[in-house]
C-alpha cells in the first residue's frame, strides 16, 4: 500500500478506497504546486494502482477521490511540508552498519524516555547522536522516542498522530531518524518508538476520504469512534497496523514498541490485534531481539503472559502503581486516581512484592474491581518510573517531581527505584532533576487549538491544588520553548549531585552480583515499623539492602554477626545531601527524613 519504487525504475500506488468509482494520483513539485494527473486503475477489494515510468524517490504526490481533494496518501513515508501537504516517494536505501547487533536484554533494560522536539535546541533526530554516549555511560540501556509518525503543525506531543508510515518533518528527514537508530546500537543502546494505534488526530486525518470503514461506531474510545479492527471490512485497516509495525522494526531496525494506550485498541477478534503486533514485530527482525511493550491501565497478566500460557504475549507492560504509591507517600497527592493509594510502607511493600498493587480489588477511582494477580510473570515484563511524560506533562503546569518533593525524597525515591528489581524507566532529564517543566504543547489550527486551551484549562478546575493557577496556553509557542531541556545546569550544583548518584545506582544495578538475580524468589520485601522498609536481595553468599525512610526517624538494629558495609546513602555530600555522617554507627542504622541506603552483608 502507499506507493514504492520498483526496477526501471519506477513507481507504483496501490490505495484502498472501497466504494469509490475514480481516483488519480495529482503529481506536485517541490513548492507543493500540482501538475500532471495519473488515472488509477480499479482492482477487486476496493483498491486502485497506478504506475508512472522513469520515475524514484523524491516524487511527490497526493490523491484525487471521485473529483475531491487532492488528498495526502495515508500510507505516505513521508510529509515534507506536513500533514496536509504532499506525499513523497520514499526509498529505505541507507547503509546500515549495525549487521552484529543483537537488540535489547529485557533483564538489562533500562529505559529512558526522550521528546525529540525538546529533548536538544535544535530539536531534531541528529541532534540527538552526540548525547548517545553520555546515555550509555549512565548506564542507559535503551531510548524509548515518544510518538514520530506525523502530526498537525510543527510542535505536539506526537499522539496527535494522523500519518502512520510518515516520520514527523520537523525532526529530520526519515534517513535521519536512521541514522540515529545506527548510532543507538554502535553505542550498544537500543531504540523503541511509542505507536499509537488506539486512535487518529483530528487535524489532517483524511482516512475517511478514502473509506467510512477505518472507523467503527461499534466502539468508543475517549476520542471518539474506535478504529475498526474487528467489524466489516477491517482486514485492510488491521493490516495497516501490522504494515506499520514491520515498518519499524524493518526499516528503521527499531528494537521494539511500546503501545500508546493498549486498553483502548478494542478487537473482538481472535486473535487480538496486540498478539498479532507482537508476532509480526518479531517475524520483521528474525535475527535480533524485538520488544512490544504496552502502556494498559487494566493491570491484567494476561498481557504480558506468553501466547503458550493463553496470554497475549507481550514482552512488558506499564504498571503505575508504584509510581502513584510514591506520589502519595512523598507528594500527598490524594486526588483523581491518587485516591486509590495510601502511600505507607506497607502499601509500597506490596507493590513491589507483586510488581502492582491491584489484583482485583475495587477501586475508589474507578469504581469496580481492576487487575489480576501476576505473581508468576518475569519482574522484566513490569515497567516502572517516578516520572513519565504523562505524569509531568499532565499535571497543569508541566511540574516535575522535584516541584513537589524535597530534594531528599527525590534521590530516596530514585534509589529504590532504580534498585527494585523491576524494568525502570526514565524521563529526559530525570537523571539530573532537571529543572525545566514539560508542558503539553500543541500546533492546531486556530480553531481547534481555541478548544484545545479551553479543555485544558477546564480540566484542571476541578482540582483544589490548581485552584487560582492560570494553566499555560498549549498553543502558544512559549509553553513549547519552555519545556526545551537545559543541559548546561546538568553540570551545576545540586543537578551535578544528583546525576552522580544515578551514575551510581545504576553502576549497582548492573554489576552487583545480588542484584543480577533480580528474578522471582530472589528478593523480599519487609517493612520497617510504618514509615520505612526494606528490600533484600540474596545471591552469591551475600545479602543486599536496599532501605527506604519514608519520613521521621529510623533506626533499626541490624541482625548480630557479619557487619553491615555501607554500599550507597542517598544523603550522602556527593549526591547533594547535607551530611558525610554514616547511617551505620554500633550496628544501628539510622535514617532521618526521606532517605534511603543500601547495604551489604557478608553471610
Amino acid at each position: 500500500m502507499g506507493a514504492w519504487v520498483e526496477p526501471g525504475p519506477k513507481v507504483r500506488w496501490r490505495v484502498w478506497a472501497p466504494g469509490h468509482q475514480k481516483l488519480e494520483v495529482v503529481l506536485h513539485d517541490a513548492e507543493g504546486k500540482a501538475g500532471q494527473v495519473l488515472p488509477m486503475a480499479p482492482e477487486p477489494g476496493g483498491y486502485f494502482t497506478a504506475v508512472l515510468e522513469s520515475a524514484g524517490a523524491g516524487v511527490r504526490y497526493k490523491l484525487r477521490v471521485d473529483g475531491e481533494g487532492p488528498f495526502p496518501d495515508p500510507w505516505s513515508r513521508s510529509q515534507p511540508q506536513g500533514v496536509h501537504g504532499p506525499s513523497e516517494v520514499i526509498v529505505p536505501d541507507f547503509a546500515w552498519t549495525d549487521a552484529g547487533w543483537k537488540g535489547p536484554d529485557p533483564e538489562a533494560l533500562v529505559i529512558y524516555e526522550v521528546h525529540v522536539g525538546t529533548a536538544t535546541p535544535e530539536g531534531t533526530y541528529e541532534a540527538l547522536i552526540p548525547k548517545l554516549k553520555g546515555w550509555r555511560e549512565l548506564g542507559i540501556t535503551a531510548l524509548e522516542l515518544m510518538p514520530l509518525a506525523s502530526f498537525p503543525g510543527a510542535r505536539n506531543w506526537g499522539y496527535d498522530g494522523v500519518d502512520l508510515f510518515a516520520p514527523h518533518h520537523t525532526y529530520g528527514r526519515p534517513e535521519s531518524l536512521r541514522r540515529l537508530i545506527d548510532a543507538a546500537h554502535a553505542e550498544g543502546l537500543a531504540v523503541l518508538i511509542d505507536a499509537v494505534y488506539n486512535h487518529f488526530g483530528p487535524d489532517g486525518n483524511y482516512l475517511r476520504c478514502y473509506s467510512p470503514h477505518y472507523f467503527t461506531g461499534r466502539h468508543h474510545t475517549p476520542w471518539g469512534d474506535a478504529v475498526n479492527y474487528d467489524g466489516k471490512e477491517s482486514a485492510p485497516v488491521r493490516e495497516m497496523v501490522l504494515s506499520n509495525v514491520d515498518m519499524w522494526i524493518r526499516d528503521y531496525h527499531a528494537d521494539g514498541l511500546r503501545l500508546d494506550a493498549a486498553h483502548a485498541i478494542v478487537d473482538d477478534g481472535s486473535p487480538h490485534l496486540l498478539t498479532e503486533i507482537t508476532r509480526r514485530a518479531r517475524a520483521a527482525a528474525p535475527s535480533r531481539r524485538v520488544l512490544i511493550i504496552a502502556e494498559d491501565e487494566r493491570n491484567e497478566a494476561r498481557l504480558p503472559r506468553p501466547e503458550s500460557e493463553g496470554g497475549v504475549g507481550l514482552d512488558g507492560v506499564w504498571a503505575d502503581d508504584l509510581h502513584h504509591q510514591l506520589r502519595r507517600a512523598f507528594a500527598g497527592d490524594s486526588e483523581g486516581y491518587y485516591q486509590d493509594y495510601t502511600g505507607s510502607a506497607e502499601d509500597i511493600a506490596r507493590t513491589l512484592r507483586q510488581g502492582w498493587f491491584y489484583e482485583g480489588q475495587v477501586s475508589k477511582n474507578q469504581g469496580h474491581a481492576r487487575g489480576t494477580p501476576a505473581g508468576t510473570l518475569p519482574p522484566t515484563c513490569f515497567v516502572h518510573c517516578i516520572q513519565n511524560h504523562d505524569q509531568v506533562g499532565n499535571r497543569a503546569l508541566g511540574e516535575r517531581l522535584h516541584d513537589d518533593v524535597s530534594p531528599a525524597a527525590y534521590r530516596a525515591m530514585s534509589t529504590l527505584l532504580l534498585l527494585s528489581p523491576y524494568t525502570p524507566l526514565l524521563f529526559m532529564g530525570q537523571e539530573w532533576n532537571a529543572s525545566t517543566p514539560f508542558l503539553y504543547f500543541t500546533d492546531h489550527n486556530a480553531e481547534l487549538g481555541k478548544l484545545v486551551t479551553e479543555g485544558r484549562r477546564k480540566e484542571f478546575a476541578g482540582f483544589s491544588r490548581f485552584k487560582g493557577t492560570t494553566v499555560p496556553d498549549p498553543q502558544a509557542q512559549d509553553t513549547f520553548e519552555r519545556s526545551r531541556l537545559n543541559w548546561a545546569e546538568a553540570e551545576k550544583p545540586p543537578h551535578a549531585g544528583v546525576r552522580a548518584l544515578y551514575r551510581e545506582l545504576l553502576r549497582l544495578r548492573a554489576t552487583e552480583p545480588a542484584l543480577k538475580e533480580r528474578r522471582r524468589g530472589g528478593y523480599a520485601l519487609q517493612t520497617l515499623g510504618q514509615d520505612a522498609l526494606v528490600l533484600e536481595y540474596k545471591a552469591a553468599g551475600q545479602s543486599l539492602l536496599v532501605v527506604l525512610n519514608i519520613r521521621g526517624t529510623l533506626e533499626h538494629r541490624l541482625p548480630a554477626g557479619a557487619p553491615a558495609e555501607v554500599v550507597l546513602w542517598s544523603e550522602a555530600s556527593r549526591f547533594g545531601g547535607a551530611s558525610e555522617a554514616p547511617p551505620v554507627r554500633d550496628g544501628v542504622l539510622r535514617l532521618e527524613g526521606p532517605s534511603a541506603a543500601v547495604l551489604r552483608r557478608r553471610e
